[in-house]
């Protein structure tokens, strides 16, 4: 008896080829339904439609096609089960040795905004239920759901090494096929018809496993979307990408994008801005009327922790901006894209990678936070950029802020945001000049931001992430010449901290939210 094939296909990529091979190589008879069947036809491919072999039509518009006994009692059947093989002859079914299955492209369908009802018919149901027997009964049943395995299946068919481990592995392929399949219409669903989920189903493919984690003895692995995010970044230059990297690009990003990010047609009018951070806080923050000038006054608040960081741009690197990161030793630099002129300087550094990272692959919105607990997952929405309110923003002290601090505090808040909490940011001529970053109590951050920043922190403004519970901060702060001051508000003594601001000639604004960050 010829073995048999069942080939049911909507990517007919590489089929034709495959298909003679395991008709002319190794004698398959090969079953097929409706579309592939008429495909496989056409090229001279002798083929059994699923109709005739069952003696049984498609009917409902093609939605019942391969949902038969012969179908499925074929597949599932165990040969060692004498009982199973008993029933096959009983009720005159063929063993189904191979399947050979990919599904209704739905997530291509709904990626382009189908309508409801578009995308409820893209719905497959006889393929996933035809791969979920081939993989359950791997034991006995080759299962395919990728032109990929196609190669690999032929050779080692030829080899004949179908041993048990491959076979496992081609239905741990499978499972994980059908459960991308069914996560991607449970989150659809929910989207459209704005339902809460009572699972959180996300199927992310294994871009790499990394060389290590944090440390050389934690194991790593790198999953992600394709064409989104750091997946989507072009390696122009340099080593591969560690997991420290992609932790402080996404940090990096996270801070330079609130000040926009440029399209490709440069047709939005953005400041220029570059941020330079290490170990998930910024060290260095600023924008200026030219990149390289950005660049520089970022560079100027922490010479010393910029040492191995990572840079973040909001615009095309250009020369200028390549001759000053030519002169440090940085780890990445990010960016929209580079100046021929940049790139053929900075490649010049070796181990430097370079990432060339469309605004296109980036949410700009913001999407979800996921933190990892043991026993589960803890998930929120994103503090995307620019989400300060400016609106519920209020001057709570005699004196209001002059415009040039105005300006001040609106950068040192954006910065504020991404900066561990116990927050402080110090900042001048929209550059920060002092950070204090994850400190257990507040004025603890102060003394450190204010005590990087020396003597230019007079005249300078300075940004809390959380409220003062007390008005040492504030005493601290009116003795290093800070004059203006932005913070969340709440406290209970918030009124201590008022009354220290006017009688010392300091502005103050409540914005009424926070910005705590804890956790990368």
């Amino acid at each position: 008896m010829s073995p048999l094939a069942l080939i049911s296909v909507s990517d007919k990529k590489n089929i034709i080829s495959f298909s003679k091979s395991l008709v002319e190589k190794f004698g398959y008879q090969i079953i097929s339904s409706g579309g592939t069947a008429k495909y496989l036809k056409e090229a001279n491919i002798p083929v059994l439609k699923v109709s005739d072999f069952t003696n049984a039509p498609e009917i409902l518009e093609g939605r019942v096609k391969t949902l038969h006994p012969k179908i499925h009692g074929g597949i599932l059947a165990k040969r060692s089960n004498k009982k199973h093989i008993d029933d096959l002859k009983n009720n005159n079914i063929e063993p189904i040795d191979l399947v050979v299955v990919n599904l209704y492209p739905f997530q291509k369908k709904i990626a382009e905004n189908c309508s409801w009802e578009e995308g409820i018919e893209n719905i497959d149901i006889g393929g996933p239920t035809m791969i979920r027997s081939a993989a359950k009964n791997h034991k006995d049943v080759s299962v395919l759901i990728n032109c990929n395995q196609y190669d690999e299946f032929i050779d080692k068919l030829s080899e004949g090494k179908l041993s048990s481990h491959y076979k496992a592995s081609l239905a741990l392929k499978a499972f994980e096929h059908t459960a991308t399949y069914d996560a991607a219409i449970s989150n659809w669903i929910c989207k459209e018809k704005t339902l809460d989920q009572n699972y959180y189903l996300e199927s992310l493919p294994l871009i790499k496993t990394l060389r290590y984690g944090e440390n050389p003895h934690q194991k790593a692995k790198w999953y992600g979307r394709s064409k989104l995010g750091w997946n989507s970044a072009i390696k122009l230059h340099g080593k591969e990408l560690s997991y420290n990297n992609l932790l402080d690009l996404e940090s990096a990003l996270a801070t330079v994008i609130e000040f926009g990010y440029e399209n490709s047609d440069k047709s939005l009018l953005l400041p220029n801005a570059a941020v330079i951070l290490k170990h998930n806080n910024p060290c260095g923050a600023a924008i200026a009327d030219k990149l390289s000038i950005a660049f520089q006054k970022a560079l100027a608040c922490d010479t010393t922790s910029a040492f191995g960081g990572i840079v973040a741009f909001n615009k095309e690197i250009d020369l200028e901006t390549a001759k000053l990161l030519s002169n440090i030793f940085i780890e990445c630099v990010v960016g929209p894209s580079f100046s021929r002129e940049a790139l053929g300087l900075l490649t010049n550094k070796k181990n430097l990678r370079l990432l060339e990272l469309s605004p296109d692959c980036i949410n700009l919105k913001g999407s979800s936070s996921i933190k990892s607990i043991r026993g589960g997952i803890l998930i929120q929405d994103n503090d995307g950029p620019n989400n300060n309110n400016k609106d519920e923003w209020e001057i709570v002290t005699d004196k209001h802020p002059t415009e040039k601090e105005s300006e001040d505090l609106y950068f040192a808040w954006q910065i504020c945001k991404h900066v561990k909490s116990n927050a402080i940011v110090i900042a001048k001529n929209q550059q920060t000049i002092g950070i204090g970053a994850g400190q257990m109590n507040r004025v603890g951050a102060a003394k450190l931001a204010l005590k990087a920043a020396k003597n230019l922190s007079k005249c300078a403004v300075l940004a809390s992430d959380g409220f003062f519970p007390f008005a040492d901060t504030i005493e601290i702060a009116k003795d290093y010449g800070i004059t203006s001051i932005i913070q969340p508000g709440g406290s209970i003594r918030d009124t201590e901290s008022i009354d220290m601001c006017n009688s010392n000639g300091i502005s103050m604004i409540f914005t009424n939210s926070r910005l705590l960050y804890l956790f990368f």
